[in-house]
């Protein structure tokens, strides 16, 4: 396991300071503002921490309402909204000098039978082991001098294999630009047999690709001087159980953008086929002299 796995995997290890209180931290790097997948995670692991390991997370529903700070903690006080006899409701709130950044509620669920079926198809993809890394492409397109060949150079937590374009590759060449993101992705280790483990680790990876499908239309990039943006919301809905050891396909794409917002939408499937999660997010999207 690397050390940047250990670290995402440290990052969720909230302390519990009160019954329905818990704080997290966030890496400890220069970054502007914490990363929104990182909060989405901590919120559903202290969600997670008051519920009956029987019940599993089913959906998600959760509001970035102010950019969060990475020097300081942050403080997740949940709400028990209610326990039924199949379901389960939390309400949490994350808090960083005293206002919230974030909300999210959460509904939890026993194991039932039921009637089945999968409309969803997984797209016909090249297997990941035959795809290069993102770092990798990402050096091979802004060379070795480039600002950002140390952060390249980095562990990374998730190994990432993009099936299209990415968004700086499309900056250049018109013709690579379109509305759909599909990259396999794994966390780099052999991880627990901890359900929620898996479905939280699935959230935290969820807000890495899916916003590039919006900015892919229109041959834009995150860290260009003129783009600016952040997720607004972000819900999830957990079909089945995953693991996300093993390579996952998340398939995105964005139906529209307008008025300084853009919507995405995304589906994770197992290597078989299988439907595991899906996912949709708003986000802000400003451009300046475009």
């Amino acid at each position: 396991m690397n050390e940047a796995l250990k670290e995402v995997l440290d990052l969720l290890d909230l302390e519990q300071i009160e019954r329905d209180i818990f704080r997290g931290r966030s890496p400890e790097e220069r970054i502007q503002r914490v990363f929104g997948g990182q909060v989405a995670a901590q919120a559903l692991v202290a969600a997670g921490r008051t519920v009956p390991a029987e019940r599993s997370v089913h959906s998600l529903h959760a509001y970035f309402i102010r950019p969060g700070d990475p020097a300081v903690p942050i403080v997740y006080n949940v709400e028990r909204v209610r326990d039924g006899r199949s379901f389960t409701t939390r309400r949490v709130v994350a808090i960083q000098h005293g206002k919230a950044i974030f909300t999210m509620s959460a509904s939890f669920h026993i194991a039932e039978d039921g009637v089945a079926h999968q409309a969803a198809v997984m797209p016909e993809v090249p297997d990941p082991e035959t795809l290069p890394l993102f770092q990798d492409r990402m050096r091979d397109l802004v060379g070795d001098t480039h600002p950002w060949r140390d952060w390249l150079a980095r562990p990374r937590p998730v190994d990432a294999r993009y099936v299209t374009p990415l968004t700086w590759e499309a900056v250049g060449d018109p013709s690579l630009r379109g509305s759909e993101t599909r990259v396999w992705f794994r966390y780099d280790a052999d991880l627990p047999d901890d359900p929620l483990l898996h479905v939280v680790l699935a959230a935290y990876v969820s807000d890495y690709t899916l916003v590039d499908t919006v900015l892919l239309a229109h041959g834009l990039a995150w860290g260009a001087s003129n783009v600016s943006g952040a997720s607004l919301d972000h819900a999830m809905w957990f079909h089945r159980p995953l693991r996300v050891d093993d390579w996952v396909l998340y398939d995105q794409e964005s139906p529209w953008s307008g008025g300084a917002r853009g919507l995405a939408r995304g589906q994770m499937f197992t290597p078989s086929g299988e439907l595991a999660v899906s996912v949709v997010q708003e986000c802000m999207i400003r451009v300046s002299n475009p």
